[in-house]
């Protein structure tokens, strides 16, 4: 392949990786209604924790005995060179949704394509949730640490990562990723 081919590829998947997350940052003007946009994030968070549930069945015990759960159904990146994320989602206390945010994250670095994933913080502790709350941006691993769950071949949530104040899961279409970071994901409240 010559030069100019090349350079036109990566043209090309450049364009393309801007163009993706272009797509998922619209505003709430570009949706129909602010209750169907929030009504729409609702449905989509069933359906990842009923999917969380299904992968790691302990899961459910720990979501349920949390102080809070902040599921990010669609977290979609696109990167050339530099990569961006970004996802809309709900908090959720005892079953109930209290409130919407919004998760970015940049990169820089030789990486090249997209992806969509759910993204899942359990916040064990009311002191770990109250402080997420009372954030102006929480910034994952600079706010607080993370503990990404390590799950066992049977489903079972490792007993050390369930005692740290946040876990945090991660699901692609395959199933729970292993061995990712959610570091430097700012979370950010909205109004969907």
């Amino acid at each position: 392949m010559r030069f100019s081919s090349l350079r036109t590829v990566a043209l090309a998947v450049a364009v393309g990786s801007v163009v993706l997350v272009g797509c998922t940052t619209t505003k709430e003007t570009d949706t129909a209604s602010a209750k169907s946009s929030s009504g729409s994030i609702d449905a989509q968070v069933d359906a990842t924790l009923n999917r969380l549930y299904a992968a790691a069945p302990d899961a459910r015990e720990l979501v349920a005995k949390s102080a809070g759960v902040l599921v990010f159904p669609a977290v979609l990146g696109g990167s050339f060179v530099i990569g961006a994320e970004h996802g809309r989602g709900a908090l959720r206390t005892h079953g109930r949704t209290e409130d919407y945010y919004s998760l970015s994250a940049g990169s820089v670095g030789w990486q090249i394509g997209a992806q969509s994933k759910a993204v899942i913080y359990v916040f064990n502790t009311k002191d770990a949730l109250d402080k997420f709350r009372n954030s102006k941006g929480w910034v994952a691993g600079v706010d607080a640490t993370v503990a990404v769950a390590r799950i066992g071949v049977n489903g079972t949530i490792d007993s050390e990562t369930v005692k740290q104040p946040v876990v945090g899961f991660v699901m692609n279409n395959a199933g729970l990723e292993a061995g990712v970071s959610l570091q430097g994901s700012k979370i950010t409240k909205i109004t969907p």
